[in-house]
């Protein structure tokens, strides 16, 4: 039996055969060059089908694939929802893998989801049963590990962390994606950096705004310090509501931002539960942009039953 692993962003695919103790043997990555809908769907099965074929793997034999995609799962419908790939609307994804491989079964989860999976098999929080992922990217997403078991609620829309309120009066700007994303994610640091300046052409993108906070911009200060205000009351929030004993920071943001790591936790401490935040380490992802490769890869190996607990 083999354990295949899927990464599907909004602009590329991730793939990779693993072994029964979570390693990966081989992988290949595709950009997705415009594909919409069933076309994604295909270039996923084409990919597997590549790597089994790589190791000599025979036609039929069973596999489990397991996939992490950029969205939400229902897994009562067996449906995908992903907003950045076009078609993907309650989307079959588990029907289109199933009949284009014979003898395959598909596991699908959220990137939250696989992001969390990944980092407690093997990442910083490897052997964690209670962890928090907080990825920081475009938009801000938490993967929930409780008692070894992901929190995903009734609709799989558990850990939308970019929506926690932080920040009263309720303004507009919060209902297009969320208090927590205006002020905090990569998308609003950028934007609230062109709101303070007054000068919409500049700043494009969080990094600039990190490197005008390095030459001690004033307008960058504002918000690069709003922001480690709001990471570490989120952070706050979340570990009073789930005593973690991690909280791993990851996503493009974090990068830039794993030097603020020490000060978030201060701030953190300020609003959480004392005893709970004192248990609770704050750590940079250890897995990078592979955490939900290797998520997707830790659900194919439960469903072969295979999996290895570290």
């Amino acid at each position: 039996m083999q354990a295949i692993g899927v990464d599907l962003g909004g602009t590329k695919l991730h793939a990779a055969l693993f072994s029964p103790s979570g390693e990966i043997i081989t992988e290949r990555s595709v950009l997705l060059e415009g594909r919409t809908g069933s076309l994604v769907a295909e270039l996923m099965a084409g990919v597997c089908l590549l790597l089994l074929e790589e190791q000599g793997v025979p036609a039929g034999e069973e596999i489990k694939i397991g996939i992490c995609v950029p969205g939400i799962a229902d897994n009562r419908k067996d449906t995908v929802w992903a907003p950045n790939i076009p078609g993907w609307n309650s989307f079959p994804l588990k029907k289109y893998i199933t009949g284009a491989l014979p003898g395959a079964e598909a596991v699908i989860a959220s990137d939250r989801t696989c992001y969390i999976l990944g980092e407690t098999s093997m990442g910083v929080a490897r052997g964690f049963a209670d962890a928090i992922y907080i990825g920081i990217g475009t938009g801000i997403g938490a993967g929930i590990m409780s008692d070894g078991r992901v929190i995903h609620g009734s609709a799989d829309i558990a850990g939308a962390a970019g929506w926690m309120a932080l920040q009263p009066p309720f303004i507009d700007e919060y209902s297009n994606c969320g208090c927590f994303e205006t002020y905090a994610s990569g998308t609003g640091i950028a934007a609230q950096a062109r709101k303070l300046s007054g000068q919409p052409g500049v700043y494009p993108d969080a990094k600039s705004v990190f490197q005008a906070y390095e030459r001690g911009n004033t307008v960058a200060l504002m918000v690069i310090d709003k922001a480690v205000e709001c990471w570490g009351m989120a952070a706050a929030n979340l570990v009073s509501l789930f005593n973690p004993g991690m909280v791993v920071w990851g996503g493009g943001v974090f990068g830039p931002a794993v030097r603020f790591l020490d000060r978030i936790y201060y701030e953190a401490c300020k609003w959480a539960q004392p005893i709970s935040i004192r248990q609770c380490r704050f750590e940079a992802s250890g897995l990078a942009q592979k955490a939900g490769i290797y998520g997707a890869g830790r659900l194919a190996l439960e469903a072969t039953g295979s999996y290895e607990k570290q």
